[in-house]
């Protein structure tokens, strides 16, 4: 497509995306897609099953866009309008094609024909000259069709499956023929932890106007992403363009960034442990187990992971880690004292060689002047039984699960820092 085209959009047709019950999955995995064959994707809109509101879009969309991708409405339900909505925004009838009538028959029984066959046939209707796109998963096909010069729409069901299997088998080789000019879209992110959003961006003020390629800074909790893209004819020349801003941020941050692409903090630990031939161990409270799960939803984690203690209660943290009755009065659970001394004795309980423990006040409820909510203890020991104390403050606007999912991130990015450190 060239630089002056009009562009694609994306339609989604549904009133379960408008009400929240639905996640639209497809809308981001088409536009992954239309990224790597290196089109311009300027928009995406989402409708509800409304028959007179899916007109008005399409013929919007007609006037400022070459290629329409349209996902749901396209099964045998009266609410299922896309095919008929989309012929009447041109005023073409449809027509029936009998070889798919013939083709739902054997893919369903015939109880399912005897209760829906009137439904179902309505599936099998469309303009007269647009392009069949097959089915394998499903009842429903799509079609290709260009019913203006300079317009094209392909339409997809709204499951998943169906809609992935229908780009793959036909609409891939379609789009690529007719609106790809061999050039791509290719990307590599880098990630960072223990920095701002807006202190990353600050800082690269001059790469954030490049053109190819362009450096784009997103954020998720408790991590930041700068994602680069290069424009190319292949993969090796789009690396080659990347390369040089790449190694320019890495020099910047290199001791904020802990990854790339598919990397996390729990699965560069793992490596990084695994490396080393070492393994670790948790004494949680206020994160109740989450610091564990983030380790274990990782494959390969049993290699360094040996176990934890969630001791939640005073009683807990007496009985199963040693912390004594009178640490617990004098000092409180929530305080250095008691956590450097959950991260020692679950080290030597379970035997290990690395330990992490954390202790903190999640909230809502729980607060005081002197520990507010946000509080958070951390206490990290390592093979030579030194003692990394960690005091952290989360700003109490956070609810619970933001400061239990933050408390994780510190622990596992100060770990990383440690490590790091150590093999300098």
């Amino acid at each position: 497509m060239s630089p002056n085209s009009k562009g694609v959009e994306i339609l989604s047709i549904g009133t379960e995306l408008l009400l929240g019950n639905i996640v639209n999955t497809n809308a981001q995995w088409i536009s992954e897609r239309l990224s790597q064959l290196g089109l311009n994707h300027f928009r995406q809109s989402t409708v509800g099953d409304n028959y007179d509101r899916i007109i008005n879009a399409i013929q919007e969309i007609s006037k400022r866009s070459n290629l329409l991708i349209t996902t749901g409405g396209l099964g045998p339900t009266p609410d299922d309008l896309t095919t008929e909505a989309i012929a009447k925004s041109f005023n073409v009838p449809l027509f029936e094609r009998k070889h798919l009538w013939d083709e739902i028959k054997q893919k369903l029984s015939n109880s399912k024909l005897q209760d829906n066959s009137s439904s179902l046939r309505k599936q099998c209707f469309f303009p007269n000259n647009a392009q069949i796109i097959n089915n394998p998963r499903g009842t429903a096909p799509g079609m290709i069709w260009e019913p203006i010069k300079g317009f094209t729409i392909l339409t997809f069901p709204g499951v998943p499956s169906e809609m992935k299997t229908m780009w793959e088998e036909t609409a891939f080789e379609f789009i690529k023929n007719k609106f790809s000019d061999s050039y791509s879209f290719f990307s590599n992110t880098l990630k960072f932890s223990g920095i701002g959003e807006s202190s990353v961006a600050e800082k690269i003020n001059d790469l954030l106007n490049l053109k190819n390629p362009t450096v784009a800074p997103y954020a998720n909790l408790g991590e930041v992403k700068l994602r680069i893209t290069a424009r190319a004819k292949s993969e090796l020349e789009a690396k080659n363009i990347i390369k040089p801003v790449k190694e320019k941020l890495k020099k910047k941050f290199s001791k904020f960034i802990f990854g790339e692409d598919h990397d996390t903090l729990p699965s560069v630990l793992i490596k990084e442990l695994a490396k080393r031939n070492e393994t670790i161990v948790f004494a949680e409270s206020c994160t109740g187990g989450l610091l564990s799960s983030s380790i274990t939803s990782i494959s390969g984690a049993s290699k360094v992971f040996q176990g934890s203690i969630v001791s939640y209660s005073n009683e807990l943290k007496n009985s199963l880690l040693n912390i004594s009755e009178e640490k617990l009065t004098k000092c409180g659970a929530v305080s250095e004292e008691v956590c450097e001394a959950m991260a020692i004795n679950v080290k030597e309980k379970l035997r290990s060689d690395w330990a992490i423990a954390i202790s903190g006040i999640a909230g809502p409820n729980g607060g005081s002047q002197d520990k507010p909510v946000g509080l958070v203890y951390i206490s990290i020991t390592g093979p030579n039984n030194h003692i990394t104390n960690i005091k952290k403050i989360f700003n109490s606007t956070r609810n619970r699960i933001e400061i239990q999912t933050l408390s994780v991130n510190v622990c596992l990015n100060s770990l990383r820092l440690i490590l790091l450190s150590k093999s300098k």
